[in-house]
C-alpha cells in the first residue's frame, strides 16, 4: 500500500506500449477440500491451502534476500517476483500477458492472467500489487495479497472451474510510487473494455501480524459477499477506511468500475474494541513493520492470512457465477 505522502508520488514520465506474452498447459491436480467451518457459506469455492500461500511468501522472501533486500519497482527483485508468478500461471493453463510502462525513469510491469472461457462481456477481476518499497522485502505489503490471489488462481485451474463470467487476475507494478501500474492498465482500456469489467477485487495487506478484518464498502454487492463469508465464520468485520484511495482499486473506481476488497490493517493502531472482537494487542499498529525492513515472513499472522485467502476464493466463485 502506498504512503499518503506527496513525496512518494509518481514523477512525471512517459509510458511504453503494452507487450504480450502467452503460454500454458493445463494443470491436473485435484480440487482442494472445502474448509469444514466454511462449508455452509463457501458454496463451491475450495479451501485455499495456507501452506501453499506461505510457500509463495517464502519464495518472495528468497527473491528479496537475493536482490538487495527488496522487490521494488524497476529492481531485479521485482522482475524475479513477476517471473515466479507468471511461470506458475503459465503452467496451470492461464493465458498471461505482461504490460510494460515507465515510472520514475525505470521500466515497470503488470502481469495479467486470463482463465479461458466464461462470458467475455462480463469480467470478474481480482488483483494485488506485487512491488515492495525499497526499504524491505514487502511480505505482508504486499506479498500476502499477491500470494493469496496467485493461489486462488491456481485453485481455479486445479478444480477445472468453468464460471459463467470470465475470470481475470492481475499483479500490479509500481503501486508504491502512486498506483502507477493499475492506473496505466485502466487508462489503456477503451470505454467498451472497461464496461465489460463487472467487478474488480483488490487485496493489499491481508496477513498483518496484529490483524483486523476490514471490508471495502465501495460496492454493496461485493461488500455483502465478503461480509457474508466472515459472518459464516462468526467473525465481525469493519468498514475499511485506512486505505481509502491508497491502493489499486482506486483507478478502477475512478473509471466507474465496481470495486471491493479486504484489508488487515497497516500503521493505524488497534483499539480496545477491536482487540475485544479480534484479539491482538491494544494500542499497537496492525502492522508494526509497515514499509520497513522487518516486513519479512516473520511478519505474518497465519490465521488472518488463511481466513482472508479463503474469503478471496469464496468471492471469486460467488461473483463469477
Amino acid at each position: 500500500m502506498k504512503l499518503l505522502l506527496s513525496g512518494r508520488a509518481l514523477t512525471a514520465g512517459a509510458v511504453a506500449v503494452a507487450t504480450l506474452v502467452t503460454g500454458g498447459s493445463a494443470a491436473g491436480a485435484a480440487t482442494a477440500p472445502v474448509h469444514p467451518t466454511a462449508a455452509a457459506t463457501a458454496a463451491a469455492a475450495p479451501d485455499i491451502p495456507i501452506a501453499n500461500v506461505k510457500a509463495h511468501l517464502s519464495h518472495l522472501q528468497s527473491i528479496a534476500t537475493a536482490n538487495g533486500g527488496n522487490r521494488a519497482h524497476g529492481r531485479a527483485g521485482y522482475q524475479a517476483s513477476l517471473n515466479y508468478v507468471k511461470a506458475k500461471l503459465d503452467a496451470a493453463g492461464f493465458t498471461t500477458r505482461v504490460q510494460q510502462f515507465t515510472a520514475s525513469g525505470r521500466t515497470g510491469y503488470n502481469l495479467i492472467a486470463d482463465w479461458p472461457g466464461g462470458d467475455a462481456q462480463q469480467v470478474v477481476m481480482a488483483g494485488s500489487h506485487l512491488d515492495s518499497v525499497t526499504s524491505g522485502p514487502g511480505i505482508n505489503d504486499n506479498g500476502s495479497g499477491s500470494s493469496a490471489v496467485l493461489e486462488t488462481a491456481l485453485a481455479v485451474a486445479r478444480s477445472g472451474y468453468q464460471p459463467t463470467k470470465h475470470l481475470r487476475f492481475a499483479w500490479w507494478g509500481a503501486e508504491e510510487l502512486g498506483l502507477v501500474g493499475s492506473r496505466y492498465y485502466v487508462n489503456s482500456l477503451g470505454s467498451a473494455e472497461r464496461a465489460k469489467i463487472s467487478g474488480y477485487l483488490n487485496f493489499d495487506m491481508i496477513g498483518s501480524p496484529n490483524p483486523g478484518y476490514f471490508v471495502y464498502d465501495d460496492d454493496p454487492t461485493i461488500e455483502k459477499t465478503f461480509k457474508d463469508y466472515f459472518a459464516g465464520l462468526g467473525i465481525s468485520t469493519e468498514i475499511e477506511t485506512e486505505g481509502d484511495g491508497r491502493s489499486d482499486h482506486a483507478p478502477f473506481k475512478n473509471a466507474g468500475v465496481r470495486v471491493g476488497g479486504l484489508f488487515s490493517g497497516a500503521d493505524y493502531r488497534k483499539t480496545s474494541a477491536q482487540a475485544a472482537k479480534w484479539g491482538g494487542t491494544v494500542g499497537q499498529p496492525f502492522d508494526r513493520c509497515y514499509h520497513s525492513s522487518c516486513d519479512t515472513t516473520a511478519n505474518i499472522n497465519d490465521t488472518a492470512l488463511d481466513r482472508n485467502s479463503d474469503a478471496i476464493a469464496y468471492a471469486v466463485w460467488e461473483l463469477s457465477q
